[in-house]
């Protein structure tokens, strides 16, 4: 990747939990601006922790950035709030979609908009929302505790969008979803960053469809980054399709278990 098109860095980053549990163990990525990173693996990899290390949430889980560094635009952020960070453009949504179950749709909307002094810039703000989640604006009255885990995800989304993001952390967006509802989610994810250059890093177990509208992807096992590469090539790769996308008859469990596998370890480069 560019380095001067690169709106994220994250240099070899160790987290810890509870001051013993390491974590995450050297992850290193790049996400260049107006770009769609993905971040794959599978339950337990890291993914749900590179994204809170970038956002700075792992305080609420006794998780601390222990080595390494973590730069927005070249500007250290590891200890920069997460208020902060959403002032500067960052704003995750967080696995399982958390919406407000009291709150209606409209309300859960207006609560992403904190950031947001104008009245006008909020209305605005609602209106473009509304625009490319249309069937938010259908439900715009109902709690969000009635409707589908669909509407939810894009409510969540819709949330993130009213702060004026310029990089979205989007963690496991098809969790729970029908098929044809996530192809929905990606689409609008899609269409987020051609019209209006939001640029996204996407915690994904998903790998096919995350790959599908992703440019670069990065795979994740045990805290580590074991693979990189532009998605089209890594869709193609047989060990990704084996381990995966669910093609080949194989029984390896891992990459640790591919003979190539500690070539490839960037962290032992």
């Amino acid at each position: 990747m560019d380095p001067q098109n690169t709106v994220l860095n994250v240099n070899g980053i160790e987290v810890i939990y509870n001051h013993v549990i390491l974590v995450l163990k050297g992850v290193s990525l790049q996400v260049p601006e107006g770009g769609i990173v993905a971040l794959l693996g599978g339950n337990g990899a890291g993914k749900t922790t590179t994204l809170r290390a970038v956002s700075n949430l792992l305080k609420g889980e006794r998780g601390e950035v222990t080595k390494g560094s973590i730069e927005l635009r070249g500007e250290r952020i590891e200890n920069l709030t997460p208020a902060e960070l959403v002032r500067r453009g960052v704003v995750q949504v967080m696995e399982g979609r958390h919406c407000f179950a009291h709150l209606t749709i409209e309300e859960n909307l207006l609560t992403g908009a904190y950031t947001r002094a104008s009245r006008a810039d909020i209305a605005a703000g609602l209106e473009k929302v509304y625009a490319y989640f249309p069937r938010l604006k259908q439900r715009r009255a109902s709690q969000a505790a009635y409707t589908s885990g669909g509407e939810q995800q894009m409510c969540a989304i819709g949330r993130a969008l009213m702060a004026h993001p310029s990089l979205v952390l989007l963690d496991e967006p098809s969790m729970g979803l029908a098929p044809q509802i996530v192809e929905e989610v990606f689409e609008i994810v899609k269409d987020l960053n051609t019209r209006e250059r939001v640029t996204f890093l996407l915690a994904e177990q998903n790998t096919g469809m995350a790959l599908k509208y992703a440019g670069y992807g990065y795979i994740m096992e045990s805290g580590r980054i074991v693979m990189d590469g532009p998605a089209s090539e890594l869709a193609g790769n047989e060990d990704v399709k084996e381990f995966y996308l669910g093609v080949g008859g194989g029984e390896r469990k891992s990459f640790r278990d591919v003979k190539s596998y500690k070539r490839r370890k960037r962290w032992l480069a």
